[in-house]
């Protein structure tokens, strides 16, 4: 592999897509066409007739919308050895992630859908990075990449396929060592066999301490939890790598020489400014890549900081297991086109609740500042599946939306007066700037009683009792406005006013350590907007009483 090739590679997938902007809706034809071709004589695509489908209108009237759950019972059938179910070819991994009731998620991965779908999506990712930010992967020794990990431990189905995330995929092994991915051939990206029992934290402790001797340019963390967690675990690993460089160990055990000087240079930074960031062991950082809208919007800005003032965010690609959505192809700060290329794509107003029959919308009839649910289409075996992601358009690239991940589709409690998590997002942004305070991160639940809306912050800065009790006030009238549920509860006497509670500022980023130390792998471990667990709600909040807000009505 050469630099030359990579980079041909990015180009063309980003040429592309380009290529199809001015008329997406020949794409998605396209794509419907490549689907029913390849799997329409399977057990799915009998059942459902697709055989007999020419367009998305037939194709609405012979499939339903459905969850991932709802294709649990064919997913099985394939797991279990079962031929042409969903897909003519046999899958030969399930992208894993939570589901929506607590149950992993098994995604068929065809080697067709790797290479149709998948795949150019992920060069086109890169795009921006090549053409913008050549320096910055000039080496695989530059890029710290902790997103990707394709050599950590996996899982398997009860048939025996891995079972992974995508940031675990071994590319090579579906025959395009091109898409290894930036950093992934570097000194850390495969940890000695000694460590291979090694929980996630610790994994991340042994990439970090090797990459804190080199001269790191660019931090690919996709998922923006992990971005914001860097800084606070160098707080607590530092004096250890300071040991383990001078005397050239990883984990305690001998490693490679030893490297006092360089030992000696992170002891005096952390000595003149109290601790070390990511900017001090690596003041030539020139790249972020990170998901960068939604709750992440509120502390990804100060956790950038310590990344450096010049750095520059990458916005990340809008996806999820079940598929691709859309990928940034220029410089717009959070938005990009839809994968006109990859998937067929369908929309439900944000607004609505998915139903098996919901009447859906296409791709050019998609409103600028409207929000939507996406429903999908591609060739790895889902057919108008629903995703639990709700996005926002922004504008149109040629005739093609531009959209940005706005949040997730589920709603805070099982009640009456539903609350989505865009709609409190916008309110809480919006309250913050009503009152001029700032937050590290936050969360929403239903308190006991299913009266009360309940938002813990975790502050910038300390809040007084009487600035939350400002911002309830203010957040109380910013959800009327956003949130019809919210409003309707409110005028009926349904739901009491908001309340706000303050927590400690590191309480996210605790709870995000418990959940590594627990064994799920960063790239999981996402921001969680809405709160179910009682116990979570408590160790966030330390048991802090609420500011009961917005008494006034």
């Amino acid at each position: 592999m050469t630099d030359i090739d990579y980079t041909d590679r990015v180009r063309a997938a980003k040429q592309r897509l380009l290529n199809r902007l001015a008329e997406p809706m020949l794409a998605q034809h396209e794509v419907l066409q490549e689907v029913l071709t390849a799997n329409s004589a399977t057990e799915f695509g009998t059942e459902h007739d697709l055989a007999a489908v020419h367009s998305v209108d037939d194709l609405r009237r012979r499939v339903p919308i459905r969850t991932h759950e709802e294709y649990m019972p064919w997913i099985e059938r394939a797991i279990a050895g079962e031929p042409k179910i969903l897909t003519a070819e046999d899958p030969v991994v399930y992208f894993s992630s939570s589901g929506t009731t607590g149950r992993e998620k098994h995604i068929p991965v065809t080697r067709t859908y790797m290479r149709d779908c998948f795949l150019p999506f992920y060069y086109a990712c890169f795009a921006r990075v090549v053409e913008h930010h050549p320096e910055a992967i000039a080496t695989q020794s530059g890029v710290l990449n902790l997103w990707q990990d394709p050599h950590s431990p996996i899982a398997r189905t009860s048939g025996g396929q891995p079972h992974i995330g995508p940031s675990q995929v071994d590319f090579g092994k579906f025959g395009d060592q091109l898409a290894v991915g930036p950093g992934n051939a570097a000194p850390w990206s495969r940890l000695p066999d000694a460590f291979t029992d090694a929980d996630h934290w610790e994994r991340t402790y042994l990439k970090v301490r090797l990459a804190a001797e080199y001269d790191i340019r660019c931090v690919v963390t996709v998922n923006p939890a992990i971005a914001a967690a860097l800084p606070y675990q160098l707080e607590q690993w530092w004096p250890r790598m300071v040991e383990e460089i001078a005397a050239g160990t990883l984990g305690g055990l001998p490693h490679r020489s030893p490297n006092p000087e360089r030992a000696r240079e992170i002891e005096r930074l952390a000595a003149y400014f109290g601790t070390i960031r990511p900017e001090h062991l690596w003041p030539n950082i020139d790249l972020l890549v990170t998901w960068n809208t939604a709750l992440s919007s509120f502390y990804l800005p100060q956790a950038r900081a310590a990344y450096g003032a010049d750095v520059s965010v990458l916005p990340g690609p809008v996806a999820s297991c079940e598929g691709p959505v859309a990928v940034q192809l220029d410089r717009h700060p959070t938005a990009g086109p839809l994968y006109v290329t990859g998937c067929l794509y369908e929309f439900i107003p944000a607004e609505e609740e998915i139903k098996p029959g919901s009447a859906t919308l296409l791709a050019d009839e998609l409103q600028p500042g409207r929000e939507y649910h996406v429903v999908l289409t591609h060739v790895g075996g889902l057919y108008r599946c629903a995703v639990t992601d709700i996005v926002r358009v922004v504008d149109f690239v040629a005739g093609t939306p531009r959209v940005e991940y706005a949040g997730r589709s589920l709603p805070a409690a099982d009640v009456k007066d539903t609350l989505l998590e865009p709609q409190l997002l916008r309110a809480l942004s919006g309250a913050l700037g009503d009152v001029g305070l700032q937050v590290r991160n936050a969360t929403c639940r239903m308190a006991p009683g299913g009266r009360r809306y309940e938002v813990a912050i975790a502050p910038t800065g300390v809040f007084t009792a009487d600035e939350l009790e400002t911002l309830g006030v203010a957040l109380d009238a910013r959800l009327r406005a956003q949130s019809p549920g919210y409003a309707r509860g409110r005028a009926a006497d349904r739901l009491d006013p908001v309340s706000v509670v303050a927590t400690h500022p590191h309480a996210f980023l605790r709870e995000w350590e418990r959940r590594v130390r627990r064994g799920e792998r960063p790239p999981r471990v996402k921001d969680r907007v809405f709160t179910t667990d009682p116990q979570v709600w408590q160790r966030i909040t330390g048991g802090q009483p609420v500011a009961m807000a917005g008494q006034r009505r």
